[in-house]
């Protein structure tokens, strides 16, 4: 039985001290590989750099997070394109819009969003959506756009709003979250969606699953949400693990051999 963690953030530094030690760990519990997103410029390289040391494993994926508005720079953009070009990661990301705080600037939000959007269409790479907050506002977007497809990582919203992101080719990312009792909307949600929607996360370090809160969040607990998403649709874990590895090696162009196949 493979897995795949579409969304694990491992170049962070809470993983400096243990990462080869963690993505041994994967390896011996079925772990085939892990998508690492990127959040800012000045993380660019270092993930670059892990995800060739360890590119048996891990994938990357570059973009400019909303949440870091203020460290983006302008020409950040004409860099991102840049290093697309030259290291061809496997999507866009992490990329979105973010209206939780209060304190946040739609407007340059927007303008990041879309000029990353440009550049997904210009390369024919998905996006990594980073959503809380704006589902309405991101979906109209992509309508206008000629997005290749993505996901819609650490999905939240509604079942109508799932419906719409899979009529974009736009697929939904469920992790910790999920396992957490008081999740009741959500975890009716994955009960009412097709497999075929559906990929698996950890979001590490953050968004531990429920027998983990308040801990780092870790790769290696994968098949803890496997199971719980097994338990909520009274599926086999085999029969979801077969499905949700294949989406995401589908949605992202990963060859079964290894290495991708753009």
């Amino acid at each position: 039985m493979e897995l795949f963690d579409s969304h694990c953030h491992l170049d962070f530094p809470v993983f400096d001290t243990d990462r080869e030690a963690i993505l041994n760990h994967c390896r011996k519990i079925g772990i085939r590989g892990i998508i690492v997103p990127g959040v800012n410029r000045a993380g660019w390289s270092n993930l670059l750099a892990i995800c060739s040391r360890y590119k048996d494993l891990l994938y990357p994926a570059i973009g400019l997070h909303p949440l870091f508005l203020a460290q983006h720079k302008e020409s950040d953009l004409p860099e991102l394109a840049s290093r697309i070009r030259k290291n061809r990661p496997v999507a866009v990301g992490e990329i979105g819009l973010d209206y939780y705080l209060p304190e946040c600037n739609h407007a340059q939000q927007q303008a990041c969003f879309e000029a990353q959007l440009d550049i997904a269409e210009q390369t024919n790479l998905p996006v990594i959506l980073h959503v809380r907050k704006a589902h309405d506002i991101v979906l109209s977007t992509l309508r206008r756009r000629h997005v290749k497809g993505g996901v819609a990582h650490a999905f939240s919203g509604s079942l109508q709003q799932a419906e719409q992101y899979l009529e974009l080719n736009i697929k939904l990312g469920f992790g910790g979250a999920i396992t957490h009792p008081r999740a009741h909307r959500l975890r009716r949600l994955v009960k009412q969606l097709p497999l075929e929607a559906m990929i698996l996360e950890t979001d590490a370090p953050d968004m531990a699953p429920a027998n983990h809160h308040g801990e780092r969040n870790l790769p290696s607990y994968l098949p803890g949400i496997l199971n719980t998403l097994a338990e909520l649709r009274d599926e086999k874990p085999e029969t979801i693990a077969a499905q949700t590895t294949a989406n995401t090696m589908e949605l992202f162009a990963i060859d079964p051999g290894g290495g991708t196949s753009r």
